[in-house]
């Protein structure tokens, strides 16, 4: 595969906005007929290649060259032009029109060059689906087929007919949303595809589908090409490390004599799941306990959160609070019953940022006790007050705006809201990310005090080192399945962690 000239060879592609560097001279080369995986964890630079391939960006340094010749990819259309197409995780096609329709939208199939052939678009469509082993009727509506059909359809239109002239394929987390069963049908019209010689960039983050399907992988970190490898080559363990770019070593956990024994049980998870979501599971959340979760990005860290606290539904298994069943429906009932869930997008999910500090901080207890019975001005002042200084917010003025704030004092007003509300259980998603590493010290110091107090804590992070320093015990997860539970102790390193990762091993249970 290696000695034939790649399709496609982009070289040395850079790319900024503003401030920000999101590809720094990334190389990156595709064969025809092979199955190429692009890997990295959030804000490595993927998506913003693909979009510089596919024409949606153009690229601040580099070249691209297409079958050895040097192109300028002017926009998405024209990448489709030159045979460079795309299919999104979110399916972008038409529900309400046929599979037939949406096939050929923007390249309708006429007679005599003026009127829509519906007959012929039909037949056609039927042999284009055929073609990738699909029995469905093309006349029926998009809508009527599963999400994978659905899926499916899309890439039977970014392929086009057997005489298209498709080179590169790119297939962005397609499989996010199917069963293993619909996977396994994706894979084989993947296979056919490379057998004719297309060659496919496949983005994905779960690991067992990237060994299972893929040729080479090429995998990008901080904006920056940090690897390519044949899969053969790369053993998971190595590639868990290309993606987090950790300097492997010893981390000093809190000890364990600093720290208060869990206690009774708070929260008691069996077998819940969601289908497309998370595989179903069990998980014990105890009194003075923080429990980790670990993972690469994709592996249902906040999938497993927003399930507890009721911001999905989930469809199996069962939720047991403080001994006894708990029907958690939505975030009220989970608020109800003493549950608390920081989101990891405070900008969008946590914050508004248009009010003041004092406002922001007493609306998870407003809405608790309904508008129709508001808090006193003395009361909030008071709250808020109380809550700036024990979590020592800065400026100090409740009445700045949230806006004003820096991230690591954006996270203590969403941290104090919460408080505010008596929890039992905190659910903590990402609660460091983008603050400095001051701001992250102290916040960590404050979920060990949390615990120590009496709460509950589930902390999800990226960052194993985090993970370590703050946790009891570890769940670690992968490709949306709970892998094992561990025990935090100085046996419990990153590497330990990552071999997990990779390898789906099950450690100690709690």
């Amino acid at each position: 595969m290696a000695e034939q000239p790649p399709v496609l060879r982009m070289t040395g592609i850079s790319k900024r906005f503003t401030a920000v560097r999101a590809l720094s001279e990334v190389d990156f080369r595709l064969f025809p007929g092979e199955i190429h995986a692009l890997l990295g964890e959030n804000g490595a630079g993927k998506s913003t290649l693909i979009k510089v391939l596919t024409g949606v960006y153009s690229r601040d340094a580099g070249t691209v060259e297409l079958e050895g010749q040097p192109v300028e990819i002017t926009s998405p259309h024209h990448a489709q032009q030159l045979g460079i197409s795309t299919v999104y995780q979110e399916v972008n096609l038409c529900p309400n029109l046929t599979v037939a329709e949406n096939i050929f939208l923007g390249r309708e199939l006429t007679s005599a060059g003026k009127t829509i052939s519906w007959r012929k678009t039909r037949r056609t469509a039927q042999s284009l689906v055929a073609r990738f082993g699909l029995d469905i009727d093309v006349g029926l509506p998009l809508q009527s087929y599963p999400l994978a059909v659905q899926q499916l359809v899309a890439i039977v239109r970014a392929v086009g007919p057997a005489d298209a002239q498709t080179k590169v394929l790119i297939l962005d987390e397609p499989t996010s949303s199917l069963d293993r069963e619909e996977v396994l049908t994706l894979f084989s019209v993947m296979r056919r595809l490379r057998e004719e010689g297309v060659a496919i960039v496949f983005v994905s983050h779960f690991l067992e589908q990237i060994y299972e399907i893929c040729d080479r992988i090429t995998v990008l970190r901080n904006g920056e090409r940090v690897g390519e490898h044949p899969v053969s080559e790369l053993d998971r363990v190595a590639l868990v490390r290309l993606m987090l770019g950790r300097e492997l070593r010893g981390l000093d956990a809190l000890a364990e004599a600093d720290r208060a024994e869990p206690d009774k049980t708070v929260l008691l998870a069996s077998g819940v799941g969601r289908r497309g979501s998370i595989a179903p599971f069990d998980l014990k959340l105890r009194s003075r306990e923080v429990v980790g979760l670990a993972g690469l990005l994709g592996s249902g860290r906040t999938e497993l959160a927003r399930l507890l606290f009721g911001a999905d539904q989930a469809d199996t298994g069962t939720i047991e609070v403080n001994g006894a069943p708990a029907s958690i429906h939505g975030p009220p009932d989970a608020i109800g019953k003493g549950i608390a869930f920081c989101s990891e997008n405070r900008r969008t999910e946590g914050l508004v940022p248009d009010l003041t500090v004092r406002e922001n901080i007493i609306l998870a207890l407003q809405a608790s006790r309904g508008w129709t019975r508001p808090l006193s001005r003395t009361q909030v002042d008071k709250l808020a007050a109380q809550y700036i200084k024990a979590l020592d917010i800065r400026p100090s003025d409740p009445e700045t705006k949230a806006s004003a704030l820096s991230g690591g004092n954006q996270q203590k007003v969403v941290l104090a809201r919460w408080l505010i509300t008596a929890p039992k259980l905190l659910i903590l998603d990402e609660p460091t990310r983008g603050i400095d590493v001051g701001a992250k010290a102290e916040i960590q110091k404050l979920v060990a005090r949390l615990a120590d107090d009496g709460l509950a804590v589930l902390y999800i992070s990226a960052e194993l080192e985090e993970v370590l320093r703050v946790s009891h015990t570890v769940g670690v997860l992968r490709d949306r399945t709970l892998v094992a539970h561990l025990d935090n102790g100085p046996e419990l390193t990153e590497d330990v962690i990552m071999g997990t990762i990779a390898s789906g091993a099950s450690g100690a249970s709690q």
